[in-house]
């Protein structure tokens, strides 16, 4: 196979006659040439232009560039809207598994391999967790309890606090059956599933907090869905399957319906988004609200 060249970097303008050259309706020139200014061809163009003509193509015509922008900007704002949803999940989860852990194995059992299941994992762990306090040495609380505890120890429920929600979900599925058990039937759900689902909620959290695209992509990271969401076509790599792992982990109540009417309202705002993009079913919100 031959190796491409790599093309040289293009003006602003350059980058509008480009768009108007691959068949892109350009109605206001000044308004692409802001909207390029401020988000870059690459993120924009390549990244929302998918699904909107064939492979290897270009535009048809009818696309016009104003269409790309409302999808960007719709990402930008779900993706918002469930960064949020997501930090509310991660505090709470932090909250249970410190919460039964302590309680269990004591505030530094956490320095035991024993009380886990994989040793190995468990000193990567360690590893992991010196880096951390390493890196957030200067915090307050850090040098507390370097400095005013045996052993300059930090305990569990402190330490948690330094917690990535990826090292989270890795102590949790390193933790021991029956603690996985415990914790997850706090939520009412098997273990299996929320060892799964905190896994790939992770993955779409640091997608949120990196800028990344939720529209129109397989996600790398699937969680395992019930039977229910599967048997009736649900796909587990888009991220409609994210929402209904949530649906699981927080109260049906005020702030998840308000959660669902903000979705519906941003689905009203940005005519163009395709729903089935993006792995909702025609009565999603009634599964949502269920």
């Amino acid at each position: 196979m031959e190796l491409k060249e790599h093309r040289p970097s293009m003006s602003v303008d350059e980058q509008l006659e480009n768009l108007k050259a691959i068949g892109l309706k350009i109605d206001d020139e000044d308004y692409a040439r802001q909207i390029l200014n401020d988000i870059s061809y690459f993120r924009l163009i390549k990244a929302y232009g998918l699904g909107l003509k064939r492979k290897n193509t270009d535009f048809d015509g009818s696309i016009a560039f104003e269409q790309i922008v409302e999808l960007y900007l719709f990402n930008a704002n779900f993706r918002q809207l469930l960064f949020a949803m997501i930090e509310r999940i991660e505090i709470n989860l932090r909250c249970r598994i410190t919460n039964h852990f302590s309680h269990t194995y004591g505030v530094l059992g956490y320095e035991e391999s024993v009380n886990f299941n994989n040793p190995d994992y468990h000193k990567e762990f360690l590893d992991d967790i010196e880096n951390e306090i390493s890196r957030n040495s200067k915090a307050p609380f850090v040098k507390n309890y370097k400095n005013n505890y045996v052993d300059g120890k930090i305990p569990f429920y402190a330490l948690v606090e330094l917690f990535s929600f990826g090292t989270l979900s890795k102590f949790y599925k390193n933790m021991k059956s029956q603690d996985k058990k415990s914790v997850a039937q706090i939520y009412g759900v098997g273990y299996t599933y929320l060892e799964s689902w905190i896994e790939h909620i992770a993955f779409v959290r640091n997608i949120c907090a990196h800028y990344g695209r939720l529209y129109n992509v397989n996600l790398a990271k699937t969680p395992k869905l019930y039977k229910q969401y599967s048997e009736n076509g649900i796909s587990s790599v888009r991220v409609y399957a994210t929402l209904l792992c949530i649906k699981h982990l927080v109260p049906n109540d005020r702030h998840w319906t308000e959660f669902i009417d903000t979705i519906e309202l941003l689905f009203e705002k940005y005519s163009h988004v395709n729903k089935k993009l993006m792995g909702f079913p025609d009565d999603w919100e009634t599964v949502l609200k269920s």
